[in-house]
């Protein structure tokens, strides 16, 4: 039976804890398609962009390189007319480096919707393409050798995206994922954006070089992929292709506008390897990271020294401390969360410790942009500005307020819709995304923080996630009465359970259990 919890949800983003529970329930006997139907009403509609005028001029031509694109759609998407399109490849003068691979299980997918690839521009640099098989486990595949980067950063970049020419603009269909009876796929549904100031890694034993060296991980993990994104990353070319995919993975139904104004106010990051960068050890050091869950496994654990110990701590919201410290310590270098999560954590647990954001001078955040109201909220935060009423009662309404005097936005990391589909399509790739009710899933917020640490530091242990045995232990482990942890269709714990046990088993990180 199809369980969701659909309380104090406005769009298809939903909450979850650090062992990332969220619950949406549906009565007994609905059915999937009034299901499909209710969660689309609630879905975001595509308000049109302002600024769409400016698109219909003609667009600047690269050298003669044109090429027809025929996007065909799926099967049962009756009634729809195959359309062409036609578009024209921009080049930048830096010839960023980006990496075109098939998803896994791309080949098998049913019922998907395929674009023809797009044609290679004369002079530019090649792609490295790598086929991978289907699925998580059992995965072997080979990688190309990274080119050279500078070592500094552009003062822009850009990507190479398909710009639609004026004639074809004014014929184009936006796009909504009430169109699509599964996740729709993409050529260019596993190419993302790489980091070109990728810094040199000094430990022997980290992650990236376990990584390299084993059978399943070496062709799935990109060690410079891009993580975080600011206005450097933002033009028309990328809306045009990131409009393709569903928040939290692009900018699919979202306002233009409002998209556009956010990216072009978030501050430039010097590197994305900010561990790294921040070093001040002249000897090669391996940086450590304890990332902690919420999960019930930590109660009792009296693991809260072993997890200050580490170089940083990466704690998902709504993460009490007062009270736990023995197992769950009391350090935190970063914050991960959602703008609801993090608002609906203050508003509940507000009486149980977690009061206010976490707060010093150390403590960076990392926020996971997955739909409409964070892009609101992340507006407010940077204007200094209430957000619009009834957003999550008053705890939502005046983002500043929520973080100290003193807090600037260079230890605010927003992070990169690519990253965020990269960890979807080659780590947590869940079967419900071939269901007609694929909008629902995503991986939990939890899941994100651990995959986004374990492309940041060299080693890495995992506190407070899913387990074997899962079912002995409380929902988190702040419960004053025991809760059962109950998988519903929003997230897939099976799938991130067996997906950390692996990483265990491959010695490239290790987590926390229980016998």
């Amino acid at each position: 039976m199809l369980q969701v919890d659909t309380q104090g949800q406005q769009d298809l983003n939903y909450p979850d804890n650090g062992n990332s529970r969220s619950f949406l329930k549906v009565p007994l006997g609905r059915d999937i398609t009034r299901l499909k139907q209710d969660m689309l009403e609630k879905m975001p509609r595509w308000e049109g962009r302002e600024e769409q005028k400016k698109m219909m001029e003609p667009v600047a031509r690269v050298g003669e390189a044109r090429e027809n694109v025929t996007v065909k759609p799926a099967p049962e998407l009756e009634g729809i007319k195959k359309t062409t399109v036609k578009i024209v490849l921009r080049m930048q003068e830096n010839n960023e480096k980006r990496t075109v691979r098939p998803a896994p299980g791309m080949e098998e997918a049913k019922e998907k919707m395929t674009v023809k690839p797009l044609p290679s521009m004369e002079g530019a640099k090649e792609k490295a393409t790598v086929k991978l098989s289907s699925g998580v486990k059992g995965a072997q595949q080979n990688t190309s050798n990274d080119q050279t980067m500078p070592k500094e950063p552009p003062a822009s970049v850009e990507t190479v995206r398909p710009v639609p020419q004026a004639a074809a603009v004014k014929e184009k269909k936006q796009l909504r994922a009430a169109d699509f009876k599964s996740e729709p796929r993409w050529d260019f549904e596993d190419q993302y954006l790489l980091d070109n100031s990728s810094l040199p890694w000094t430990c022997s034993e980290s992650v990236k070089a376990k990584a390299a060296k084993s059978d399943w991980l070496r062709g799935l993990f990109l060690p410079n992929i891009m993580l975080f994104t600011d206005k450097r990353y933002f033009s028309d070319s990328e809306w045009d292709c990131l409009e393709h995919f569903a928040p939290p993975y692009g900018f699919m139904e979202l306002n233009y506008s409002l998209v556009k104004e956010v990216m072009s106010l978030l501050p430039p990051n010097p590197h994305q390897q900010l561990l790294l960068a921040n070093s001040t050890s002249s000897k090669p050091t391996c940086i450590s990271c304890a990332v902690v869950g919420n999960g019930g496994i930590l109660n009792n654990s009296g693991m809260g020294q072993e997890i200050d110990s580490h170089h940083c701590v990466f704690r998902v919201s709504g993460a009490v401390i007062k009270g736990y410290e023995k197992d769950v310590g009391t350090k935190t270098s970063f914050s991960g969360f959602t703008a609801y999560f993090l608002v609906s954590s203050l508003q509940i647990l507000g009486h149980r410790g977690f009061s206010n954001i976490p707060q010093g001078k150390h403590v960076r955040y990392i926020h996971f942009l997955e739909g409409a109201r964070d892009y609101e909220w992340l507006k407010a935060l940077l204007l200094k500005k209430n957000i619009r009423k009834g957003f999550l009662n008053h705890y939502g309404q005046r983002p500043r307020e929520r973080f100290e005097e003193g807090f600037t936005m260079d230890r605010y990391l927003v992070v990169h819709p690519d990253f965020l589909r990269y960890m979807k399509n080659r780590f947590l790739k869940s079967k419900t995304l071939e269901k007609p009710y694929w909008r629902l899933y995503r991986p939990t917020t939890g899941a994100f923080l651990l995959l986004t640490a374990l492309h940041l530091c060299d080693q890495v242990s995992a506190y407070g996630y899913i387990t074997e045995g899962h079912e002995k232990y409380s929902d988190h482990y702040y419960d004053r009465d025991w809760k059962r942890l109950v998988f519903y269709t929003n997230h897939d714990f099976n799938l991130e359970k067996e997906v950390w046990e692996k990483l265990h088993d491959e010695n490239i990180m290790k987590l926390y259990q229980r016998s």
